[in-house]
């Protein structure tokens, strides 16, 4: 293993380190089937040296009327429509010191392992919070189409009743968001209190296995009415305590590491407090959310921050810039809001 210090630190080695690091943390969102590789992203931003902004073609279904083929009729014929889709590279990047001092006094404790298991989870949960702005900008969306989007793919009950879950919601859920496309939703993402309450009125049902000594023991992963459930306790809670609850298919987000030129670097100080190494990282990803264009409206810089994510006037519709807009019951994002 690479030495930690400038001189003989191997920025290869340590990214490979970082990526076999075991996770302890949740961030289930981004290790979840919802997201999905995409070629055409990963060209687009190979081919446009230094962009961060793309404008992706997205091909419409066959339409029209059939026509009676009896001898007389004319056969005429229709295009299909093209949609265009914005899509946005996000880069975030980040510095650690550690002096020599602490690890002289600690019988170098192994500073290199720490580093790269907490470099490995920090990132993840940037990640997260990257999808969790976007998927919060998506619903702040305005327009007229867009806002039949947002009120379709929302389910809320924490007005009704108690304003918990119960037998009936995730089915409600994803039949008024996709209509005869629910079966297209196949994954739950809530909050551990949404997924207690739903064990408390037996609609959780956790996978099992056979451990080595054959006793049958539950896994960490639930079903829900067929969907994979996932817990992350990272999922919104507003201040009355309603509970946000995402439903999403396999591939709602089209997903491309772009990388960087120098993902990872060290730099030594050898002056400050006795001596110092920097460990800097760097990444620039992009997620898409499908069917939903990222307009960059309102962005100040060549990279989003997460507040500028979050703001609905940076997100439509996917359309054809004639008014037309994709069928929102083909985009498998929803959301319950709930008490729990």
């Amino acid at each position: 293993m690479a030495k930690f210090d400038s001189k003989s630190f191997n920025p290869q080695a340590f990214g490979m380190y970082v990526e076999r690091i075991p996770q302890v943390k949740k961030n289930e969102l981004i290790k979840s089937m919802a997201l999905k590789r995409n070629s055409e992203i990963k060209n687009a931003f190979s081919s446009q040296s230094g962009t961060g902004y793309a404008i992706l073609p997205m091909y419409g279904l066959l339409e029209g009327d059939v026509l009676n083929y009896d001898g007389n009729t004319d056969i005429t014929a229709s295009s299909t429509a093209t949609y265009e889709r914005g899509v946005v590279v996000v880069g975030r990047a980040k510095a650690w010191i550690e002096s020599d001092f602490s690890e002289d006094i600690t019988g170098s404790a192994g500073f290199m392992d720490n580093v790269a298991r907490q470099v490995a989870e920090y990132f993840d949960e940037v990640d997260q919070n990257t999808l969790l702005s976007m998927l919060e900008g998506i619903y702040n969306m305005t327009g007229v189409n867009d806002e039949e989007f947002v009120e379709k793919h929302t389910y809320d009950i924490s007005a009704e009743g108690t304003g918990l879950i119960d037998q009936t919601t995730l089915n409600k859920a994803v039949q008024k968001a996709g209509g005869d496309n629910k079966s297209n939703f196949s994954i739950a993402v809530m909050h551990s209190a949404v997924a207690t309450e739903l064990e408390n009125i037996n609609l959780l049902n956790y996978l099992k296995y056979n451990d080595a000594n054959g006793i049958q023991r539950d896994l960490t992963i639930g079903s829900w009415n067929g969907r994979t459930v996932i817990v992350d306790d990272s999922m919104p809670v507003d201040e009355n305590e309603n509970y946000t609850t995402y439903i999403l298919g396999r591939g709602a987000f089209d997903y491309e590491n772009i990388g960087v030129k120098v993902p990872y670097e060290m730099s030594r100080n050898p002056q400050i407090k006795g001596g110092q190494d920097t460990l800097y990282a760097r990444q620039r990803k992009c997620f898409a959310p499908y069917g939903i264009s990222y307009l960059k409206k309102n962005q100040a810089t060549l990279s989003p921050t997460d507040e500028e994510l979050k703001d609905g006037e940076n997100w439509e519709l996917v359309n054809d810039g004639e008014g037309n807009t994709i069928n929102h019951r083909a985009i498998p994002i929803a959301r319950i809001i709930s008490k729990a």
